[in-house]
C-alpha cells in the first residue's frame, strides 16, 4: 500500500491493526503474505481517518528547532497553537489540539534558518516530500559574505559581493560539489542582488546551502525558505502558521 502511494508505512500497519484492510475478501493480518495477484480492499474507514489528517504550513522563526526538542532549543510545533494561526487563513478547519498529535517536519530548516516549514499527519505528503524518490523543489534566499579565509578574518567582504566572486565557483554551486563523499545533484543557484543569491534544490542534506557555500569561500548570514514545490511562503507572517488547503499541491 505504501509503495503504491495509497498511505505511508505507519498509517498501513495502522490500518490493518484496526482491521481496515481486506485481502480476497478477508482482514489482513499484521506480517501476513500477499499474493501478487491478490484482491486488496480499503475499507472507507480507512480513507475517512486519512481525511482528517492535517498539514500545515509555518513560518519558522530563529531559534526553533525542526524536529525534537534540543539543547535547551524549542521544537517548531511549539509555534502552532491556536491564538498563532493567520487569521487570513480562511480554511474551513477548525483548530484542535489533537492534530498535533504525530505532527512532525516533512524536511528540515536549521535553527538559524527561517521561512516555510511543512508539519504533518499525513504520511502520503511527507513522502512526496522527504521520500526516497522525491524531486520537489525547495526554493531559498540567501545572503552571503565573501569569505574564503573564513568569517572572521580581515579580508571578509560584506557589500557587493557579486563583484568578487569568481565565476567559476558560481558554476560550482550549480554543479559539481559534493557532500559526505556524495556528489551533489545540480542546483539552480543565481544572484537576487549583489549580497543575495537565490538557490533552488531538489535534495536536503544537513546544512547542505551553508556546507555547499562554505567549499566555494562565501559564509551564509541570512537563509530563508520561501516555496516548497508549488506551494509559496507569500504573506505568512514570521511565527505564525496555516492549514494546507484540499486545492493546494506541492
Amino acid at each position: 500500500m505504501a509503495e503504491l502511494g495509497l498511505c505511508s508505512r505507519r498509517e498501513a500497519d495502522d490500518w490493518i491493526g484496526q482491521g481496515w484492510v481486506l485481502v480476497d475478501g478477508q482482514v489482513a493480518q499484521m506480517g501476513q503474505p500477499v499474493r501478487d495477484d491478490a484482491r486488496i480492499e480499503i475499507l472507507p474507514e480507512a480513507r475517512q481517518s486519512q481525511g482528517e489528517r492535517v498539514t500545515i504550513l509555518l513560518h519558522k522563526t530563529m531559534g526553533y528547532v525542526s524536529g525534537q526538542p534540543e539543547d535547551g532549543h524549542p521544537a517548531a510545533v511549539s509555534l502552532v497553537q491556536s491564538r498563532s494561526r493567520w487569521k487570513e487563513d480562511r480554511g474551513p478547519r477548525r483548530f484542535s489540539p489533537a492534530q498535533l498529535k504525530g505532527l512532525a517536519p516533512a524536511g528540515r530548516l536549521d535553527i538559524d534558518s527561517t521561512g516555510l516549514l511543512v508539519l504533518t499527519q499525513d504520511g502520503r505528503v511527507a513522502r512526496a516530500l522527504i521520500g526516497e524518490d522525491s524531486g520537489v523543489e525547495k526554493e531559498y534566499l540567501v545572503r552571503v559574505v565573501w569569505a574564503p579565509n573564513g568569517p572572521r578574518a580581515p579580508d571578509v567582504v560584506e557589500q557587493d559581493v557579486q563583484s568578487v566572486f569568481p565565476p567559476d565557483r558560481l558554476a560550482l554551486l550549480r554543479h559539481g560539489l559534493s557532500l559526505d563523499d556524495q556528489p551533489l545533484k545540480p542546483a539552480q543557484v543565481d544572484w537576487l542582488n549583489p549580497e543575495q543569491l537565490r538557490f533552488v534544490l531538489t535534495e536536503g542534506k544537513k546544512r547542505q546551502i551553508r556546507r555547499m557555500c562554505e567549499a566555494v569561500g562565501l559564509h551564509v548570514v541570512g537563509l530563508k525558505r520561501v516555496r516548497i514545490g508549488r506551494v509559496l511562503l507569500g504573506k505568512l507572517p514570521p511565527g505564525q502558521w496555516r492549514y494546507l488547503q484540499p486545492d493546494e499541491h506541492f
